[in-house]
């Protein structure tokens, strides 16, 4: 008998496989990667997670299917800021749907407990989860199981209902307890790092999303430096060395790179083929925002001169 794990590395979801096993029931791991995670490190945080629990680890890069087909077209909307919460946990459940039957798996489980988070994790958010998802009784939530209806697990006897448990709400009393008990260390806050659900993002995506088509190249640059409007054209202009780096990745065609020439200082994108004045507004960002008062600026391997500007000018477009 085999289970598939939901797997953030939190918590509960570490919980949630050593109770499976406690059961004498294999799990292995999967961790649905959409792309907007803040921790930079995840993956390998939860490679050695998934170490020592004892799990194999499976990532799953659903990028370009979730921008397709849930960031911008929820059923059941969004929360606070950019989360379309209800409809990403079932669009999760559908993909692990497909990995438990590439792995020859039975059911699959999840952390979530009841009442923990305002949208995804109340009862009926459950249920539309169950339903969105087409779950058909295969998603078993180890830590509020007894608060919910049996799933097949529990009906064909996979697993023992009188040894699953009833928590809910937002006290994690009863998790330490069990971290505890099962000698573990070292977890996760139980903090979401979902970019979506955070404000700022979601105002530089929303933006985003108004002017250019989004693909999994873009995602990371929406993550770093200083994102400008200038009349319906983006602008990205890094902070830091680590910013360039992420900048000089970029693959994509969406941008074309703008890099300072013979000065130090920030690498910025703006849209491929953009016209003479856009370039120009690039170039005197890239130089307004060193230590160098005019500069050469290469954009689509023209050079472009920059000039120091006060940074004021640039403020109207800041998003």
């Amino acid at each position: 008998m085999k289970a598939i794990a939901l797997f953030s590395g939190g918590l509960d979801s570490v919980l949630a496989v050593k109770i499976i096993q406690k059961q004498g029931i294999e799990v292995e791991g999967l961790y649905i990667d959409n792309g907007f995670e803040s921790n930079k490190n995840k993956i390998p945080s939860l490679q050695k997670k998934a170490e020592e629990i004892g799990i194999k680890l499976h990532i799953a890069d659903v990028k370009q299917t979730y921008i397709d087909q849930i960031l911008f077209s929820p059923l059941y909307g969004y929360g606070k800021n950019f989360n379309p919460c209800i409809d990403c946990h079932a669009f999760m459940i559908k993909t692990a749907k497909e990995y438990m039957n590439m792995l020859n798996a039975s059911f699959i489980i999840s952390g979530e407990v009841v009442g923990q988070r305002p949208m995804s994790q109340r009862l009926p958010a459950l249920n539309a989860v169950n339903k969105l998802s087409n779950a058909q009784g295969l998603i078993l939530r180890p830590l509020s199981a007894k608060l919910l209806p049996k799933t097949l697990p529990e009906i064909n006897g996979w697993v023992d209902r009188d040894k699953l448990y009833a928590i809910s709400g937002r006290d994690r009393k009863t998790q330490l307890r069990l971290a505890k008990e099962f000698n573990l260390q070292n977890f996760e806050s139980p903090a979401g790092g979902c970019l979506l659900t955070d404000i700022n993002f979601s105002k530089r995506l929303k933006d985003y999303h108004e002017l250019l088509p989004l693909t999994p190249n873009e995602i990371d640059l929406l993550k770093v430096g200083r994102h400008f409007n200038v009349e319906g054209t983006k602008i990205v202009i890094s902070r830091n060395k680590d910013e360039n780096d992420v900048i000089k990745r970029y693959k994509g065609n969406i941008f074309t790179l703008a890099y300072p020439k013979g000065f130090p200082g920030p690498i910025g994108v703006l849209p491929a083929n953009s016209n003479a004045d856009i370039k120009k507004i690039a170039a005197d960002m890239i130089v307004s925002y060193s230590k160098s008062d005019k500069g050469e600026v290469l954009i689509d391997n023209q050079t472009v001169i920059g000039e120091k500007k006060e940074k004021k000018e640039f403020q109207k477009y800041l998003i």
